[in-house]
């Protein structure tokens, strides 16, 4: 049996899988700083499963940089790497670091895998990763690498698997963070997220999109501690709205919360010309994550928003939530499919063992 790892920064989540079925599952909150060893064997015994009876244990990490571009085992110097993108992730990597020595420490032979955030990503051409800075700056790190990797592999997975995965594809992963990625013939080829998960659409959080001046402005005002907090935690749905939660936004029927709904699906459907761009037309959009896979008015908004591009969505089929949404005079297929990044990760972690028995 699989353990799949997520650690966050004061929250862990747990998935037990035997091959591809889920078997268990455990959440554990409101975890200190020193405290993710004690939450991790606290969430083990919930989920009611043995140390002794795992085979391996894989885990999500946020940012593996320019080097960790694919699923790998857990060896010093990946930690090490993992280690090296704390900069790079500050509010992810190093909670992921403690979920792998969390492991360690409990079953110190087990076989750990990781499982990148970033690794999709890694096929968006130079020119697309790149920013216009000169090469020292380059050379600190500072480019795209974009996120939400593990749900779009598992997307392209899910589709190819029903022998269904279109040439050029419009992946919308709408949660409380949210990201557009093109695909072409399941390749990354663009992304909204860059640096940091911070940029591209309205997030529940985030602003999304800001312009580097207005962030330097923050940071004079507030002091760059302070700048990352408001950016990060107080913007978004919540700084415009008053809720960081769609389903409260759409409860609460006041201006703020309509002018952050609107502003939601403008923005996304603004970043969704682009991505088209970038894969030079659109075949298929897929839907996925919480908000991507609930609710009917953001796809409804969003898919409007293209129908320049021959899009025509069923829309008595979006209130159902149903899978397929397109009707029969669209161009483009509409899907929704539900994420799938734990089963990801273990099936990517598994290839990666039986190729090291190989």
């Amino acid at each position: 049996m699989w353990l799949i790892v997520n650690a966050g920064s004061s929250s862990l989540k747990l998935k037990v899988l035997d091959g591809e079925r889920e078997v268990a599952t455990a959440q554990v909150g409101e975890i200190g700083a020193d405290g993710h060893q004690a939450a991790m064997a606290l969430g083990l015994a919930r989920a009611g499963v043995p140390v002794d009876r795992l085979t391996a244990a894989a885990h999500r990490v946020v940012h593996g940089g320019s080097g960790l571009t694919a699923t790998c085992r857990v060896t010093p110097e990946v930690l090490r790497q993992i280690e090296a993108c704390v900069p790079l992730a500050p509010l992810h990597n190093p909670a992921n670091l403690v979920g792998l020595q969390a492991i360690a420490a409990l079953a110190p032979g087990l076989h750990q895998y990781a499982a990148f955030d970033t690794a999709f990503h890694a096929t968006n051409p130079e020119v697309a990763v790149t920013y216009a800075l000169a090469q020292q700056e380059r050379d600190r790190g500072l480019r795209r690498y974009g996120f939400h990797g593990i749900s779009y592999a598992a997307l392209v997975r899910i589709l190819r698997g029903r022998g269904a995965l279109p040439e050029r594809l419009l992946a919308c992963h709408l949660g409380n963070g949210c990201s557009l990625a093109a695909i072409v013939n399941g390749r990354s080829v663009a992304t909204t997220m860059g640096y940091s998960p911070l940029d591209g659409l309205t997030m529940g959080t985030r602003s999304g999109g800001i312009d580097g001046n207005a962030v330097l402005r923050l940071a004079e005002v507030h002091g760059v501690a302070a700048a990352g907090r408001i950016l990060n935690r107080e913007s978004g749905l919540l700084g415009l709205g008053g809720h960081s939660d769609l389903r409260a936004l759409h409860a609460a029927g006041t201006p703020e919360a309509r002018f952050a709904l609107d502003h939601f699906a403008y923005w996304a459907v603004r970043h969704a010309g682009s991505m088209v761009a970038a894969m030079g037309g659109l075949d298929a959009v897929a839907f996925t994550g919480g908000i991507g896979e609930n609710d009917p008015w953001v796809r409804k908004e969003i898919l409007s928003g293209l129908s320049f591009l021959g899009v025509s969505p069923d829309l008595a089929a979006n209130a159902r939530n149903e899978a397929v949404l397109h009707d029969a005079t669209s161009r483009v297929v509409i899907l929704v499919v539900p994420a799938d990044e734990e089963r990801q990760i273990a099936l990517e972690a598994q290839a990666v063992m039986a190729g090291e028995g190989a």
